[in-house]
């Protein structure tokens, strides 16, 4: 699958949305990817989390991976599949207090060679302290996965990041936004409030 192929997924299923929303970052953009509009259609999940799964393989081995973890809410779905497709276990981590942690009696073993999966990575917040969260109980990450990576190859998560396209979409500063955004009335979609 190429990224003209994943993208129009997200376009056939109305996840592409267009508007002025407020990203959980707090910062603004005039597109927003609701990848929970893929994600319903059980076909369309397993053929994106597929191809992801086969640019892991190549990369990495069939053999090389024990694990995948995935931050809730955005990438339990994501996580699950591509767990499904690697052949895995997924787990996912929540949110306590503010910080990730695992519950439901979910462990990651000491050295379990783990990829960490999301659904839609922009600035990596919650992708980087999903692996803190994942080192902290002594697993290894070894790579990072989304179906899209919004920050067009930008982000660093110290780990390689499998992604099956890259967009380079802009974001600005509520003070500094251009004024056809500035013009709309702003949303917060999502499932995580404001960082």
């Amino acid at each position: 699958m190429d990224e003209t192929e994943a993208l129009a997924h997200f376009r056939e299923t109305g996840a592409m949305l267009e508007g002025h929303f407020i990203l959980s970052s707090g910062r603004r953009s005039g597109i927003y990817l609701q990848c929970a509009r893929v994600l319903m259609h059980a076909d369309r999940a397993a053929a994106l989390c597929q191809a992801l799964a086969g640019k892991i393989r190549s990369a990495l081995g069939a053999d090389g991976l024990d694990l995948v973890v995935s931050p809730a809410m955005g990438g339990v779905i994501a996580g699950y599949e591509l767990g499904r497709q690697l052949g895995l276990p997924a787990i996912f981590t929540e949110r306590v207090d503010g910080s990730f942690t695992v519950r439901r009696g979910f462990d990651i073993a000491p050295d379990a060679r783990v990829v960490m999966a999301e659904d839609i990575i922009t600035t990596g917040k919650s992708s980087r302290e999903c692996i803190d969260c994942i080192q902290s109980l002594g697993g290894r990450v070894v790579a990072a996965s989304c179906l899209i990576d919004r920050s067009g190859g930008e982000v660093d998560l110290g780990v390689p990041l499998f992604s099956l396209a890259r967009l380079s979409i802009p974001t600005y500063d509520a003070t500094a936004l251009p004024p056809d955004l500035a013009a709309l009335d702003a949303v917060k979609p999502g499932s995580r409030g404001l960082a």
